[in-house]
């Protein structure tokens, strides 16, 4: 059996803000690598992140469901999500689970900084 392969690169933008590198697969086997950015992501007094799914190549559902953990997280330190780079395919099951009222999604880097207050 293949195991898919994720990685996860964690940039500090500035103004509180930091983006999460996604590239590869987000299933059950990201869980490790997807909190691990996380808690890179959350070092410095960050209050936005934002996840760039420009490399993403496979979600399933249990990948969903952690980024459902994900949010989890961001909403208890009071942080806010949002994430670029997203297919069609993809933001329309955003749109189906409901995702996209709890992230803001956007086309690119630069819109999705210029929402969280980076430039």
């Amino acid at each position: 059996m293949n195991t898919p392969v994720v990685s996860m690169d964690v940039r500090h933008v500035g103004g509180g803000v930091a983006v999460v590198d996604i590239t590869g697969d987000v299933t059950a086997t990201c869980e490790q690598p997807l909190m691990a950015a996380y808690e890179e992501a959350s070092t410095g007094g960050t209050n936005r992140l934002v996840l760039n799914f420009t490399g993403l190549e496979y979600m399933n559902s249990t990948g969903i469901g952690m980024l459902v953990t994900l949010l989890v997280r961001a909403n208890r330190q009071k942080q806010q999500l949002s994430a670029y780079g997203l297919t069609e395919h993809y933001r329309q099951i955003f749109e189906l689970t409901r995702l996209d009222e709890a992230i803001s999604i956007f086309d690119d880097e630069s819109s999705a900084l210029g929402h969280a207050g980076a430039s």
